[in-house]
Parts: structure tokens; sequence; C-alpha cells
């Protein structure tokens, strides 16, 4: 199995600036560094080099789109914002979502690179891959930055990848604990793009990520939220992709799967709350690889989004780059008999209804 690694040392160059937290600092707020910072990122790619992992991987290069490919997805005025902060001194893309000069070049080298896996997947270099990319993207929407994102670098590489590569059917898998909004909104109206998003309910954008939003016109029926309840673990999640994801996909059939692969679902993060560890993602990227080699030879790629423990990402990304590429290293997870034992790991009574009213809305599971 050929397995490709997407990685460029500018992702790590992208300034989020000096908060605490995501707060700018001020007299009442001390400076501190922000939850998106390089360390997640540099720590995954460290550990995956330590392990040897990384040698027998595909190294896939990063092109950065240009201004037309974004255009597929921005709106122009937005892009010319960004691109002329960034050769200033920066700014903020719209709410909480700071970048320093030179970020628009490495936004447009992470969508990409991005693009550059799934075009290596498409084409049949590779069996699969991974983006390890840097700023994320599952939030940003078409005339705004959000959450850390400043571009939506799944929402171009699908558009630019569907141009050249003349694919009918692609599913996104979004398993960051926040729910991928921007994704959400790229393809809506899309009936050629199934997006589906795991997420604690509610929590960010907390005006998103409902069961009821469904899609519009022709694409209504396309978009799946499974919000879940704070506290969901390994149980609810395994749960949700055997009553909701792997029969959407198995009913949707599509030529690709591609994962907007953030972390912060885990039992460190500190923006969720959420209880996985780095079997559950494990397990989740072996469901994934059996429902795409059944349904569309094997193609699926990942790119990264969020996960702000800077320890324990790394761990969760290595299993997920095992499990991708078939080679388990000599790495252990030191934290997982801790977070396996946490309380409430098993599916919940509650958690099963959400999953339950989540199908409900899920017509394509049904018809």
């Amino acid at each position: 199995m050929a397995t490709g690694w997407n990685f460029h040392e500018l992702y790590l160059w992208h300034s989020t600036g000096v908060s605490s937290m995501f707060f700018p600092a001020g007299l009442t707020i001390e400076p501190g560094e922000h939850a998106e910072n390089a360390a997640t990122k540099r720590r995954f790619k460290n550990l995956m080099e330590v392990s040897g992992l990384t040698e027998d991987l595909v190294s896939i290069k990063s092109v950065p789109v240009d201004e037309d490919d974004l255009a597929l997805f921005h709106t122009r005025d937005y892009i010319a914002k960004i691109k002329a902060m960034s050769a200033a001194q920066g700014g903020d893309a719209s709410y909480l979502t700071p970048f320093g000069p030179g970020s628009y070049e490495i936004a447009c080298l992470a969508a990409g690179g991005t693009f550059a896996v799934m075009d290596a997947v498409l084409s049949g270099e590779i069996d699969n891959g991974y983006a390890l990319v840097r700023p994320p993207g599952h939030h940003a929407e078409s005339d705004q930055g959000l959450g850390f994102c400043l571009f939506g670098n799944i929402p171009v590489a699908i558009l630019k990848n569907r141009k050249k590569h003349g694919f009918e059917r692609v599913a996104t898998v979004d398993w960051d604990v926040h729910h991928g909004n921007g994704t959400q909104a790229a393809f809506y109206g899309d009936p050629g793009v199934l997006t589906i998003s795991l997420h604690q309910e509610q929590l960010y954008p907390p005006d998103s990520g409902f069961r009821e939003e469904r899609g519009t016109g022709a694409g209504e029926g396309y978009n799946i939220n499974i919000p879940l309840p704070p506290g969901s673990g390994h149980g609810a999640y395994i749960a949700a992709f055997q009553q909701i994801v792997l029969p959407a996909l198995k009913a949707y059939r599509p030529d690709l799967i591609v994962v907007p692969s953030g972390f912060d679902g885990s039992s460190a993060d500190p923006l969720g709350r959420m209880l996985l560890h780095s079997d559950t993602y494990r397990e989740m990227t072996r469901l994934l690889m059996e429902a795409a080699d059944e349904l569309c030879g094997g193609r699926l790629m990942m790119s990264h989004e969020g996960g702000y423990s800077s320890a324990y990402v790394p761990y969760c990304g290595l299993a997920v780059m095992e499990q991708l590429s078939g080679i388990k290293t000599k790495i252990d997870d030191p934290f997982l008999y801790l977070f396996k034992d946490y309380h409430a790991q098993a599916l919940q009574p509650h958690q099963q209804a959400a999953i339950a009213a989540a199908a409900e809305f899920a017509s394509i599971i049904r018809d």
C-alpha cells in the first residue's frame, strides 16, 4: 500500500500572534500563546520521523493554489482582502482569526498541499494520503475566515480536482470536535458532495451543525450533521459510524472519501469536551478504509484541521498514519491506558438517543 504524506516547513511559519488561548492580549488579558500555534503540527511531524514511518511514505510536494483556484469557493473581494493584509502586517480574517505577514502565501500552500494529496489519490499514484497542513480550513466561509481558518483547504481542493478529474461524487467525513460549517456551506446545494460532520453539539460555531441542516435545492439530503453530547467517547463515535456514517457512504457510493481530520475530540484537548483516544482515531480510520475499499477503490485522503493538545495530537496522528499505511511502528501511546479507562467511554443511553435523532434526518440511509 502506498500512503502519501504532505508537509512543508512554511506551514509552521503561519503566525497567529500573541494571545491568551484565542483572546488578544491587553491590560486585563496576560499575553500568552494562541491555541492554534505550530506546536501540535510540529510535534506530530517530529513523532512521525522518530517512529521511522515517514521514510516509508510517499512524499507529496506542496504547490500553492492561485487566486483563480481560491475563487472556486471564495469571493474575489475576500481573497483580495486577505492578500492585502498579509502583504502588510497581517490582521484578522473576521473574528478571533488572526494571521501575520505572509500568511496568505502559506494558506495558498496549505490548500495546495491538500489538493496535491487528493490529486495523487485520484491519479492512482498513491492509495491514500494525509496532508499535515496549516492554517486549517473547515470553518472558512466564502467571504470570511473563521475559527482560525483562512481558506477552505478541502472545498478548494475538491473543486479544483473535480475540474481536473471529472469525478461525480465525493464524500467528506469531518471528525473534528467543531462543526465543519465551511465545508457544509461550500456544498450545501451540491448533490455531488456528501458532507458529514460529527462534532460536539453547539460547541463551535454555536449556531451551526444542527441535525435539521440537510442541504438545500438539489443538495437536500446530502448534508448530515451528527451533533454529539459533551463527554462522548469511543463507544459513541463508533456507534455513530456504524449507524449513520458507514450506511450513508454505502448509499451514496462516492468516488473518493475525504476526511477533515481534527484531533480536538481527544480526552486531552483544551478546546473540546470529548473523551476520544488514539485507538478511536485508529478504528475510525480502519472503518473508512474498509468503506473506501468497497466503494471507491480504496481512494481516501485526509487534511489536517484542529487539535490543540501538543502532548497528545502526535499520538492520535501517528495512529491514523499507521492504519493508513498498514505499518505498525514501535511507538506506543503512553496516554492510552489512562484515556481508555475513563468513565463513560462506552456508549451511553443519552448518546445513543442523539445518534438515533441524527439518523432520523439522514434520509440517504432510509430511502
